[in-house]
């Protein structure tokens, strides 16, 4: 399963893959093999990136379609 949105999430911040697999503390190809889904990506790294991103998992993961954080109870 590719992940598209974590891919238009890193470019629209320009933020290159070496930046963010360094945030999430692992070699570049490791992060890359996620983006293209050739390896499945741990819930830990979701989310992570979803702070990253403030943004919610089920958006990262194409459960919903609003970006926006979910909302402080």
């Amino acid at each position: 399963m590719e992940f598209k949105r974590i891919r238009d999430l890193r470019e629209d911040r320009d933020q290159t893959q070496q930046q963010v697999a360094n945030y999430l503390n692992m070699h570049r190809s490791v992060y890359r093999r996620y983006e293209n889904g050739e390896r499945e990506i741990p819930v830990w790294a979701v989310v992570k990136l979803a702070d990253l991103y403030n943004t919610s998992t089920d958006y990262l993961l194409g459960r919903i379609n609003n970006p926006a954080p979910p909302a402080k109870k």
